[in-house]
């Protein structure tokens, strides 16, 4: 009998530990509508209409400046036997997104954060996804989660500032990596991350852009990690 309650404890143990997820900073993940669609998957626009020729937020995303090793339970009894690298904390509660609690965010979040993916033409299924993966493990309230994402965007807007320093969208113009991120850093002081993807007819295209912001939600910071992002020298912008 007291092992069976000493093994209960030590799991309940275990599950206090992993749900109290800690975590380094967010990515402010913002992507280019021309680029989602520019490519053999396509997109679909939401019911509110096509989104303006804007960067859209994808998502806040708490994460790890290390990717850790994570024991995991192997049943009641038996103490860690597989170990898998995380990089990032999710889904850490099962709180459903409520649309009443964000009713005031309605009109930013649709025209700032719509859905392109072709599963459905409501965003708020999008931001609900968003929110239990990631906003969840975030230390905010769902209002605060998807009201921060939405602060820094009008802050900082990406458009503007690549705008700015002549980098506009075209379907035939290309621009230098090293270009692009120097303007994100010269209009918002910090270093950011890109990630690009590829075009129907295989051009280089600018896709997501990474922003960094301390873990209480409130600072841009430099990226402390690097990114790949499968990027060359030069890349499109295309039009939307």
């Amino acid at each position: 009998m007291k092992l069976v309650v000493l093994s209960a404890l030590l799991l309940l143990s275990l599950v206090a530990v992993s749900s109290a997820e800690e975590f380094d900073f967010f990515y402010l993940v913002q992507q280019w509508p021309g680029s989602f669609c520019d490519t053999k998957k396509g997109c679909c626009f939401p019911d509110t209409g096509k989104p303006a020729t804007d960067f859209g937020i994808h998502g806040l995303w708490p994460n790890y400046a290390e990717c850790k090793t994570r024991g995991e339970l192997d049943g009641a009894l038996e103490m860690v036997t597989r170990r898998r690298k995380k990089c990032w904390p999710e889904s850490c509660n099962s709180e459903r997104l409520k649309l009443w609690e964000i009713r005031d965010l309605v009109t930013e979040l649709d025209a700032n954060w719509p859905t392109l993916a072709c599963k459905g033409g409501k965003s708020f299924e999008f931001w609900t996804h968003e929110w239990e993966k990631h906003g969840t493990c975030s230390n905010l309230d769902q209002h605060g989660y998807l009201a921060t994402a939405l602060g820094f965007k009008a802050r900082h807007n990406l458009t503007s500032i690549l705008a700015d320093a002549g980098i506009v969208p075209s379907d035939t113009e290309t621009y230098f990596l090293s270009s692009i991120r120097d303007a994100i850093r010269e209009g918002t002081g910090f270093t950011a991350n890109l990630e690009c993807n590829r075009g129907v007819d295989g051009e280089t295209q600018l896709f997501q852009v990474y922003q960094c912001i301390d873990r209480d939600g409130e600072n841009l910071i430099d990226c402390p990690l690097p990114m790949q992002g499968n990027c060359k020298d030069r890349v499109q912008l295309p039009a939307f």
